[in-house]
């Protein structure tokens, strides 16, 4: 399968068969249930004066699959997964969100639930915009972010907004927000178009309708995740992350996922990069109990 706009994703003949990485299909996605794509771009994260480093996250994602995640586990089977490749960026944001939106809904029309790697956190607009106009009904927002990213500013602070303006997004739950890091502004307008801060736990009934989910790892702490564009000085723990991801891949109404701002220059020891493989996994588990087999 030829999804537009990107650059295929590597043959896996070197990965260990051990792995699970090693079963991911890369030219065919026949009999796949899951859809990964890259987004590998962080021009939104310079527009906001950012740290840059998520363009690299794809690829660093991926690299430490190579050595994580067994390909047969103890109590559950891994779903199949299709791996597009990433993303060619653009000349402009504009032109580089098209692009995502467009490759998306390949994989939609395939039958796959897209699942993104990132990247600046603008990118979510466009990957979500795909699964959007592929749906009935409006879709409801669940994100993890230290920030609400609803800025009217074009940039990687921005793509909740778009989501509720030009998607029809009805409501937007946030878990995590850090409250020293959001404006009077945009905590205003986040709650006047239905937006709510953890307003349930993974383990509770989660919205209703269909769902989007993104995960900004700057939500967990810098302690565990210092490569991310906006460290967080008192975030998450790992296992509080590792519940909500988990929670997420066994909801049947989450249309696809995402994980968002990996900038692995910016942690060289690469535990960054080893949790957001460790969140990709517990997110596959979840969704393997949709899929018994």
């Amino acid at each position: 399968m030829r999804v537009p706009h990107v650059q295929p994703a590597e043959p896996l003949t070197e990965v260990d068969p051990s792995r699970f990485l090693a079963s991911w299909s890369v030219e065919d996605p026949r009999g796949c249930q899951i859809g990964v794509i890259g987004l590998a771009d962080d021009t939104g994260v310079a527009m906001n004066h950012g740290r840059p480093g998520a363009a690299g996250g794809p690829w660093a994602l991926r690299q430490a699959l190579r050595g994580y995640g067994v390909a047969n586990p103890s109590t559950w089977k891994w779903p199949r997964v299709f791996d597009a490749g990433d993303v060619l960026a653009g000349d402009s944001l504009e032109e580089t969100h098209d692009r995502v939106t467009e490759a998306t809904a390949a994989l939609i029309d395939a039958g796959l639930t897209p699942v993104a790697i990132g990247g600046g956190h603008d990118l979510t607009f466009p990957f979500v915009r795909a699964v959007a106009q592929s749906r009935p009904d409006p879709l409801v927002g669940v994100y993890f972010d230290a920030h609400l990213d609803v800025r009217d500013a074009e940039g990687s602070g921005m793509p909740f907004r778009r989501l509720v303006d030009r998607c029809g997004v009805t409501e937007l739950h946030v878990h995590g927000l850090d409250p020293n890091a959001n404006t009077a502004e945009h905590t205003n307008w986040f709650a006047a178009h239905g937006g709510r801060v953890d307003p349930f736990e993974p383990e509770d009934k989660w919205p209703e309708g269909d769902l989007f989910v993104s995960f900004d790892l700057d939500v967990i702490d810098a302690a565990y995740a210092p490569g991310v564009s906006a460290m967080n000085p008192a975030g998450w723990a790992p296992r509080t992350a590792a519940r909500w991801v988990y929670a997420a891949g066994q909801c049947e109404r989450v249309r696809c996922f995402d994980i968002m701002e990996l900038a692995p220059t910016l942690d060289p020891s690469g535990r960054s990069s080893r949790l957001a493989a460790r969140l990709l996994l517990e997110f596959m588990r979840g969704f393997a109990e949709r899929n018994p087999s």
